[in-house]
Formats: structure tokens, sequence, C-alpha cells
């Protein structure tokens, strides 16, 4: 036993405030225990306390988004991630979480651990993965600290789920100066079980006994969920242990282990060993079971010596699950484990008295129950302060009219100036690194679709899966952002041929206790359960990431949605390129108008003019499933060759995005000027609400009949073999080959990469 083991520190109240607690919550636990908290005790709470673990400054305002639907098996928060019935007996696992503060300080194993993380949090449930999704935020390319960043999280990305064996199919990447020092790694996970085969993370039966399963457990990681629950800052450099340190071949070694284990039938309750460790898994079974446990610590396997009682509770030691074994079928579940060449350790068992008692050699090391620990339970929950952000002032004074109308003979010098910014410009830099194809189910990948789609292997349905969030949008306006971010993410699934059913959420933010901040946060929540409820896409759960803040600011923020959606017939997906020449253009929109003038909050104007301002664009909520509806109905009615929604650079950019991803075509466009529109927001506005699809010419008189009145379609163009032409009114305002569009596009990230070579070295 090590002296620190024998003589642990003395439990203080300013020890605890070094655990990240307030004196005020010290004092809820002195008053719970009727005594001064041990060691252990003192770090059991100070991670099941942190926002990571309790989410007490967000839980009242997440109970307002709307978690009920026909399709959910599992309510939300009673799993380890949400579960979508998708019929033929299936159900689909799917959540997204971050891994922010882990990436900003050591990239690589950073987002590699949340890339294992989030795979742990599927295959929990009986699901085997079948597809990754990311989303990411970066500062500007132009400094070599962020280039490093970049390349650490993309190889770290790659590198584990390459290995791992799941393809990484879809997500997006925005930079901006706004998470500078603070990036934003946003991991997603998907899995299909057999409804009969979902596995609970229970531990109901008192008498049965507890495992650890997978990876000896070290040192890293120890208080990585304390970590997470506070802001970057210059020293953040030295808190580099607590980023875990992943091995992707072990944990599918435990993948396959453990989804035999539960097909056997010898596991009662399964729990991944994520944030905090045995002390989140053990804690969060006994207290949704309403029992308890007797774990010995002392039993755990340790890769390194000397290890304390307390470092054991609160270590993130990666690839490690905790399972309750049915009693009397140790022997097979050990067998199971060690055939995979796995430890499988009893180091405890279930018990009937609702407390969790931690030994050490025989002693009572701590002794809670895990109701008070609980999330929605014991925990503390705080509604803080809100206030309107006094930014918002300048920006929504902003006029439109202050900026030059681009004139027409430079409309295409804009353009190339947005297929080259890294928010539009392809990102084949980043996705040719990542295994798209393994498992052969992907049936769109990455590139050439507004989102993926990957096979239900057996039948013939496919998952069409999206990550999305404007986080400049959100900045400008919090609420109308954060129903763009579902918004947008249900469209891409509607052009990629599916039917919106439900989203996962991760919900980045500065630090809740700044009242503009928190009130920031409570107005996108009201957005985002605005668009659910109209879209019909509940949340299934998430994850919520506080603290996302530099010495700088707080980041832009940032709701990321993870959309999923159905497709009926993998056969009929669609994807974003141009299919064939002499095929007719629609552009679908709103019944009441086809162009507005708004050029608030777009790429266009941060590009072009380099000025964030203004307010997010136009959204209405009706409109936006109106023209969902309609599209899905030309889709479905098999007549749709391609479809490609207008968001980032406006209808100009998507138009040049569809020539980019065809085969040796391009697009003739006829637009209808008007004196009360400027040409740039005709161009490169970013009103909400449509959708650019092609037909093939015997099938043009068909589509008015199939749109609903609500929604209109306007035909504007044709496919052709050449470049991109666009004309509004009597001007030709662009006239380019596919040349001149396609290299600025497909080169600014690689040459941002490749032009000087990443930073070596933390400090860049």
């Amino acid at each position: 036993m090590s002296d620190a083991a024998l003589s642990p520190p003395e439990v203080t109240r300013e020890l605890a405030r070094d655990h990240g607690l307030t004196d005020e919550e010290y004092d809820w636990i002195v008053d719970r225990l009727d005594r001064t908290p041990t060691f252990v005790e003192l770090g059991i709470y100070s991670v099941m306390w942190s926002e990571h673990c309790s989410y007490k400054n967000s839980l009242p305002l997440l109970k307002t988004l709307p978690q009920e639907g026909d399709q959910l098996l599992v309510e939300v928060g009673e799993e380890n991630a949400g579960l979508v019935d998708i019929g033929d007996g299936l159900g689909v696992a799917f959540k997204i979480e971050s891994h922010n503060h882990p990436s900003a300080v050591e990239p690589y194993e950073g987002a590699a651990t949340g890339v294992g993380g989030i795979h742990r949090d599927i295959f929990t449930m009986g699901a085997r993965p079948i597809c990754a999704l990311n989303s990411l935020r970066f500062g500007s390319l132009e400094r070599p600290r962020v280039r490093y960043l970049f390349d650490g999280v993309v190889r770290g990305i790659g590198d584990y789920g390459n290995s791992f064996g799941v393809p990484t199919v879809a997500g997006e990447v925005y930079f901006d100066d706004a998470y500078e020092g603070n990036p934003l790694v946003n991991a997603m996970s998907v899995g299909v079980v057999e409804k009969d085969g979902i596995a609970s993370a229970a531990a109901d039966e008192p008498g049965c006994p507890v495992y650890i399963v997978g990876s000896a457990t070290g040192r890293d990681g120890i208080h990585g969920a304390t970590f997470a629950s506070e802001e970057i800052s210059e020293d953040s450099e030295e808190d580099r242990p607590s980023v875990q340190v992943g091995d992707p071949f072990q944990e599918k070694l435990l993948l396959e282990a453990s989804l035999e284990a539960l097909k056997a039938g010898v596991v009662a309750g399964i729990q991944d060993m994520g944030a905090a460790g045995i002390t989140s898994s053990s804690f969060e079974m006994t207290a949704s079971s309403g029992t308890g446990m007797d774990l010995h610590l002392d039993r755990v396997p340790a890769r390194e010596s000397g290890m304390t009682p307390y470092e054991i509770m609160l270590s993130e030691s990666q690839e490690r699950m905790l399972i309750v074994c049915k009693k009397g079928r140790e022997d097979e579940l050990q067998e199971i484990y060690g055939k995979w060449d796995l430890e499988a350790q009893k180091i405890g068992e279930v018990t009937d008295e609702h407390r969790v008692r931690c030994f050490w050699h025989g002693e009572v090391v701590a002794d809670l129950d895990p109701s008070h620990l609980a999330a929605g339970e014991g925990a503390p929950v705080y509604e803080r302060e809100t206030e309107r952000p006094a930014y918002l002032e300048d920006t929504r004074s902003f006029d439109a009219a202050d900026i030059d109308d681009v004139p027409p003979e430079t409309a295409a010098d804009a353009l190339l100036n947005l297929l080259a910014a890294p928010n539009i410009a392809s990102k084949q830099w980043v996705y040719e690194q990542y295994d798209t194809m393994v498992r052969t189910n992907t049936v769109v990948g990455p590139g050439p679709s507004d989102a993926a789609v990957v096979r239900v292997k057996d039948t013939e349905k496919g998952l069409a899966v999206k990550t999305d969030c404007n986080g400049r949008y959100v900045y400008l306006h919090p609420r109308r952002g954060a129903q763009i971010a579902v918004a947008e993410a249900a469209r891409n699934v509607v052009c990629a041929g599916g039917r919106p059913v439900a989203i996962t959420n991760c919900l980045n933010f500065g630090n809740p206790y700044k009242p503009d901040v928190y009130w920031t946060f409570s107005q996108a929540i009201q957005g985002m359960g605005d668009a659910c409820r109209a879209l019909d896409t509940p949340v299934t759960g998430g994850n919520v990431s506080f603290y996302n803040e530099h010495p700088e600011g707080a980041v832009f923020p940032t709701p990321t949605v993870g959309m999923l959606g159905i497709v009926d017939d993998v056969r009929a997906s669609v994807t974003a390129a141009l299919q064939n020449e002499g095929d007719v253009l629609f552009l679908i929109t709103p019944s009441t108008w086809m162009h507005r003038s708004e050029i608030d909050g777009t790429e266009y104007l941060a590009t072009v003019h380099n000025r964030t301002t203004g307010d997010a664009p136009h959204l209405d909520l009706d409109e936006e499933v109106a023209v969902q509806n309609a599209a899905r109905a030309l889709i479905g009615d098999g007549r749709v060759q391609h479809a490609h929604d207008v968001s980032d650079g406006g209808l100009a950019v998507t138009l040049a995005e569809s020539v980019i991803h065809a085969d040796g075509l391009g697009a003739d466009i006829d637009l209808p000027g008007a004196d009360d529109h400027r040409l740039d927001g005709v161009l490169f506005g970013e009103a909400q609400s449509r959708i650019l699809v092609s037909v093939r010419p015997g099938d043009a008189d068909r589509v008015h009949a199939l749109v609903p009145d609500d929604a209109a379609a306007h035909r504007i163009g044709t496919v052709t073999s050449g470049g991109l032409r666009i004309r509004v009114g009597d001007d030709t305002v662009i006239d380019l080959d596919r040349e001149a569009i396609q290299t600025p596009y497909r080169e600014a990230v690689a040459t941002a990469m490749t032009a000087e070579e990443p930073a070596d070295g933390p400090t860049g």
C-alpha cells in the first residue's frame, strides 16, 4: 500500500475548491454526510457534481426540449445513447459528444479518445457501430497553432476510426477567429441493434457480481470531467495528464467481446467507463436501478504501480467497461473475454442497500448514496442569471445599404473568393485521411452529398446522417440560429433521399456563470425546441459542453445537431452532383418568395467584406416544412436526379458545387432580375428553405404537379456540358469554366496545410 493511500490529504474547504466545488456545495456534502468526506469521496463528488457529469447548469432548460416520439425506444437519459425504431425489428442507437478541452491541449489523443468514447456509448447498448461523423471548429488557418491543432485532430480521428474499423462518412469543419485557442471537437457514432438484443446500463439484481473488463487502469485522464468543466487558460497545457490515451485495436476487441457476451445472455447490465471512469459507471448504474454496489478497488487491474484508491476511482483510462454479470454465469463471461485476449476481473457485487461502498484492502474509503450524486436527483441544479449580450445592439444595427452591392462585372470574382474560403472549400484534405468505405455499407460518403447514406445490412433501408451548425448564425441570433441548425440538418437529410426522424445534440457554449452566455444558451435551447417540434424530430439525448472560452473570450455559441434520417430504399438515394446533360434545374422555395436581399450573417459578408454582423439569415419554420415536404414528394416520386440545399455562400455556391461534384457537366442559369433586390443578395444571400433539384426533361411538367401550394418550383436553367453561367435579368454576371471554379474549391484547404508544415509542438 502506498504512502499516499495510507495518508491521503486532509479534506478541507480549500481542497474542495481546488476540486471545483463551491463553498455552498461543500457545505451540502458535509450536511448530507453529517461528517467530513474522505479524500476519495471528495474526488467522487468533484467529478459527479461537475458540469460535465451533472448538467447542473443546463438540466432545467434541457427538459424543455421535445423528447417524445412514437419511434423512440428509450427515454432521454435512460441509457447511454438515443435509440430509434426503424422497423424490421431493428433499432438505431446514435449520439454525439464533445472532446473539446482535451483536444485543445493534446489534439491527437483528445480527438482519438473522443471517437473511442462515443463508439463505446453505442455498443454498450448492444448496437454494432456502422458509421461515425464529426463536427469540428478551429481558428484561422493562417495561424501555425491552428494548423497544428487541425492536423492533430484530423489524424487522431482518422487513425482511431480507421484502426477500429468503422467508416467515417460525414462531418463538417468551420474556421473562425472565435474558435482561436478553444477548438471544438464533436464526435458522433451510429449503430444498429436488433430490438430484442438491446442492452441496458442496469444493476437491478442484488447479489450479481460486478466485473471490470478491457484495459488495465492507469493514471491518464484523472479529473478529466472536472477539466472539461472549467475554462481553457494559459495553464491548461499543464492539464495534459487529464487527457486520456486510446488504443483502437483494444477497443475493437472490447467491441467484439462485449457484443458476444450480450448475445450469450451472460450480461445483466453494462456501462461504458467514460468521464469519471469507475465512479460514473458505478454510481449511475446504481442510482437508476435503486440498488448499491460494494467495490474492492485493490482488485482493479492497474498498469502503473502505487496507484491509490482515489486515482483508481477517478481514472479515465480508455477501453474499459463495467459489467454486472448474471449470477452463476461468471465462468462464461470470463471465457468470452479471455477468448478475445481481454481481462475480466471481478471487483464487487450489487447490493440492496442503495449505497456504493469502496474498499481498499478491506478498509472502507468511500460510502455514499448514489442518488445524492446523480444528475437530476441529488446533484445540484441551478438556474443562472440571464442578460442579453451587449454586442447584439451593434450587430443588429447593421444596414446593408452601407455595403456597396457587388457590380455584375465582379460577381465572378466574389464567387471564386467564396469557393476558396475554408468554410466553403472542399474538405477532401480531411476526409481522404478517413476510411469511408470499410464494412462496404457506405452508399454515399463525404463530398458529393448533403448527407451521408449508409446501408442497413440485410434490408433495403439506409440511414441518412448529418452533423450541422453555423455558429455565426447563433452568435447573431441565438434562437433563430439554433432553429437553422436543426432545419438545415433535416434539409440535408431530405436532399439525400431520407426522412428526418430524430436528433442528438452537442451544445458548445462559454461559461454559464456569465449572464450573457447563459441568455444565449437559453435562447438557443428555445430555438432548437421550436425547430424540432415543427419538423417532428425529437431530441434523443446528447451532451452539453460549457466553458469553451480562451483568454480572448468565448467561442461562437455552437449547438451542433446530429440528424438521423431513414431512407426507405438506398437505391433511390440522391447526391448533390448534376447527373445528365439536358436535365432541367428547379429551385424549390416557399410559395411567397424566390429571392431575398439580405446579406446579413453570410459567408459572403465575412469573406469578401470581413464583417460578421447583422441578423441571422431568414427562416420561417412553416416555410421550411413546406419546402422539405415538396422536396420529399419529388424525390419520393423518383424524378429527382440531384438535390442540393442552398446554405453557406448562397445560390451561386450551391450551383457551383453541383457543377464541381458532377462529371464533366455545367449549368446555364437564368434568374429573374428585380430592382428591389441586391445582386449580392440574390447570388450569395443565405436565406433558408431553398433546395436546388434537377429532373429529366420529360419530367419537368410533372414537377409543378407534385409541389404543394405552400411551396413553389421555379424553373431556372439547364444542365450543360460547359461551365457555370448565371444570368440575372439582362446581365450575365457569372461565366466560368469548370476548371476555374474547381481549382480554388479543391485546393484551398490542402494548400493552407501544405504551404507551411503544421507546427511541431503545442505552442506552434
